[in-house]
């Protein structure tokens, strides 16, 4: 059944039943509908409409209760042609503008601001998927920042600059941080970062490397810190914000076990990028409500995302926001839709 195929006072009553229940999270009984402005039927005739809706598979009624709830099948089908999307304030406008700002950052900074400039408006859990970089490298530099700290600053064949912090052996002489970047410079001119960790890690391995063991140190302790976090089977990587933000709100014990399960499925990774991958296909805001997805069929969330955009107009990655299938979704998908084209301009 399609919209066009359902008359004006069950479109009426069906979207009055899911925003009662989006707004509250209780059943919806035919007497609520009944009390609210403008509808001008009776209870009797909202139950009509109610079992009909019922057996489309739109509503469902929890246990013994007289309310009805809507269904992963009716939460789709009112927020692809009944939800009328609202407008983001201008106080949340500023305040993502403001948490994603690059100055002194990182890609992956402002990325991690823009999960927890989300996670804070939405109050759930928020997510971006990071892509891999690919880019061959233009130059490398152990920049020294105190007796047992560098910063490697790489520079990518794109003009990007990513920043890591490394940890080095107490009082190093600076020569040996000189000589660990000429030596990766020599080795990654035009390479990726991967390819070139592959040939550095060999040569270490069987002492082809001209280098005094400080300088070794200094250039093994740089890869680990750029590669050694990243899991290699993945194509991506995952910043994940406001978890403790599913716990709020939480009545019951089925609740509890939940958001437990939620917490499982944010633990794999692998599946969670494969989702959040399906995204990257088009350009705005895309669902995944409850049981469409084999990921959060068992916790019952809701996945909004939207993919993020690089100076090259090409999409790169992916943010959202998870929670549970009660989301408000007329506020959410704006609000996501503007956090990934604000990182877009930003990135």
């Amino acid at each position: 059944m399609s919209l066009a195929q359902m008359n004006d006072r069950s479109r009426e009553i069906f979207r009055r039943i899911v925003e009662t229940y989006l707004e509250t999270g209780d059943p919806v009984g035919s007497r609520t509908i009944s009390r609210t402005d403008g509808i001008g039927v009776s209870p009797a005739t909202i139950r009509n409409v109610m079992a009909d809706l019922e057996e489309l598979g739109l509503l469902a009624a929890p246990h013994t209760s007289a309310g009805r709830v809507p269904t992963d099948i009716g939460l789709r089908f009112f927020v692809d042609g009944l939800m009328e999307v609202g407008n983001l304030t201008k106080d949340e406008r500023e305040s993502i503008r403001g948490r994603c700002a690059t100055i002194g950052r990182s890609v992956e900074d402002v990325l991690g601001e823009a999960t927890k400039a989300l996670s804070g408006l939405s109050r759930c859990a928020s997510v971006v998927m990071v892509p891999k970089t690919d880019q061959a490298v233009r130059h490398i530099e152990f920049v020294p920042m105190g007796p047992d700290r560098a910063l490697v600053v790489m520079v990518a064949e794109d003009g990007s600059v990513e920043n890591r912090m490394v940890t080095l052996p107490a009082g190093l002489p600076p020569y040996a941080l000189v000589q660990a970047g000429n030596y990766l410079n020599a080795r990654l001119a035009g390479q990726t970062l991967e390819e070139a960790a592959i040939q550095v890690k060999r040569e270490l391995a069987t002492h082809e490397a001209e280098l005094d063991a400080l300088s070794t140190r200094v250039v093994e302790a740089g890869l680990a810190v750029w590669s050694g976090k990243a899991d290699e089977k993945l194509p991506a990587s995952l910043i994940v914000s406001g978890t403790a933000n599913l716990l709020d709100n939480v009545e019951a014990a089925e609740d509890l076990e939940r958001i437990r399960q939620v917490f499982d499925e944010l633990e794999r990774k692998k599946d969670l990028i494969k989702l959040m991958e399906l995204a990257k296909d088009g350009r705005g805001v895309r669902l995944f409500i409850g049981a469409e997805n084999n990921l959060f069929s068992l916790s019952g969330s809701s996945l909004v995302v939207s993919p993020y955009m690089n100076g090259a107009n090409k999409i790169v990655g992916v943010i959202g926001v998870i929670g549970p299938t009660r989301l408000n979704y007329a506020r959410i998908v704006p609000m996501v839709d503007y956090t990934a084209r604000v990182v877009s301009r930003l990135l």
